[in-house]
């Protein structure tokens, strides 16, 4: 049976369960997407300041890491499918509050910064529902598959993500343009009903017993956080990805870029966001056939100095080709150490503490998209948005080589 999966690259698609998740995890990142792109080029519209751009980000992290961590300890205690329905809710309620703010009988009667108050409002309610959301999912995920295909479905499940990520970004410019922003959050309302039902097909799964002592809350949630810090390799893969989206991620500012650098509108803007993950999709089709996880740690550290390298190069580039083969190569460098990340997070945790080490996970990494939007937003305000988009690169360069004199011993580590 294992060679009958190693030689199927499509073995995890094969399962009916893990496609409904699958689908559900392109329409879902498909729809914040569209909203989050969108938003934040209406927000730099009114605002003309990059640290509003910055603050959408913050808005949604502080209540993620707060809650994310909790969010693990009820995800290994609770029904996953059940705190997935009712996190969806949420998010859903916040599209519709945002497009309520937005409708000209509403904004004629607030200020700008009420406007704005409610807006960070609502991304703070659904940063809120993400924690729950997040550690939720990827701890329900090894249990649609069987352990031998954890490597395939890690591969199967971020590229789904990705083309979700070329798509909602990709969509967003043009709609943003074609009908506006009201009706593009009506659109994403609509699909994240059908996130809702992809979400129903799935069955609910037994909630993993531990043979260890039952523990306090405060007790279950210091685990997580203690077998992260004494598993090296969960630890070091943790750490390259939180530094190198934190300080090299460039996201949250494209909308400066595709304005002010690049001058390419809002179209243009939909092209720069998709390219890191039309980059993504192209590595991760060719890693469905050769996954990176023989020489793991090896291959984990190359990618994030062509991450890094390539930020770099962004900063300093004045030429929209050269800049989206350049958010190309991020995607593709990133891609690569997302899809070894993973694997570990799914061989090495046992079953009864996936969802504390995902919500630490997210804690580090998923979040440090948010902070790192804040500090790009930040350092743009106060140093340029060039300078901060290269400082990111060569702080990125630094972790890395700092890392590699850390964990030599990590290059025996063999996934596959």
């Amino acid at each position: 049976m294992v060679q009958q999966y190693t030689d199927d690259s499509y073995a995890s698609l094969r399962i009916p369960e893990f496609r409904y998740f699958i689908m559900n995890s392109f329409l879902i990142t498909v729809t914040l997407l569209i909203q989050e792109v969108t938003l934040g080029y209406e927000l730099y519209k009114m605002t003309h300041d990059p640290l509003m751009l910055g603050l959408v980000g913050l808005a949604e992290a502080i209540p993620f890491i707060a809650l994310s961590l909790f969010g693990g300890h009820l995800a290994d205690r609770r029904d996953k499918k059940s705190i997935l329905l009712w996190s969806l809710l949420v998010i859903i309620l916040g599209s519709v509050i945002l497009y309520l703010v937005f409708q000209p009988s509403v904004a004629a009667g607030l200020s700008q910064t009420t406007r704005l108050a409610t807006i960070y409002g609502v991304l703070m309610l659904i940063g809120t529902a993400k924690g729950f959301y997040s550690p939720a999912s990827s701890s329900l995920k090894p249990f649609l598959v069987p352990r031998e295909l954890y490597a395939n479905s890690a591969t199967w499940y971020s590229s789904f993500w990705q083309a979700g990520a070329i798509v909602g970004p990709g969509v967003a410019g043009f709609l943003y343009s074609w009908v506006g922003f009201d009706n593009s959050l009506i659109l994403v309302i609509a699909l994240l009903i059908v996130c809702f039902f992809l979400i129903t097909l799935i069955e609910r799964k037994p909630v993993p017993v531990s043979d260890e002592p039952a523990q306090g809350l405060r007790e279950s949630l210091k685990e997580g956080f203690r077998f992260v810090f004494k598993t090296r390799i969960v630890l070091y893969a943790i750490s390259l990805d939180l530094f190198s989206v934190l300080f090299g991620g460039v996201v949250a500012i494209l909308p400066v870029f595709a304005e002010d650098i690049l001058h390419v509108g809002a179209e243009g803007l939909g092209f720069l966001r998709a390219a890191p993950s039309i980059g993504a999709l192209l590595t991760m089709a060719y890693m469905t056939k050769h996954p990176p996880t023989h020489n793991a740690w090896r291959n984990m550290l190359l990618a994030v100095t062509g991450f890094g390298i390539a930020t770099i190069i962004f900063a300093l580039s004045t030429n929209f080709y050269l800049s989206l083969l350049m958010l190309g190569l991020t995607g593709a460098f990133d891609s690569v150490s997302v899809i070894i990340r993973q694997t570990i997070l799914q061989i090495f945790p046992p079953d009864h503490m996936r969802g504390r080490v995902a919500a630490v996970n997210g804690m580090f990494v998923s979040s440090s998209n948010e902070i790192g939007a804040f500090e790009s937003g930040l350092l743009a305000k106060l140093l340029g948005t060039v300078p901060s988009v290269a400082l990111g690169g060569v702080v990125t360069l630094l972790v890395v080589g700092y890392v590699y004199t850390r964990s030599k011993e990590l290059f025996a580590v063999h996934l596959s």
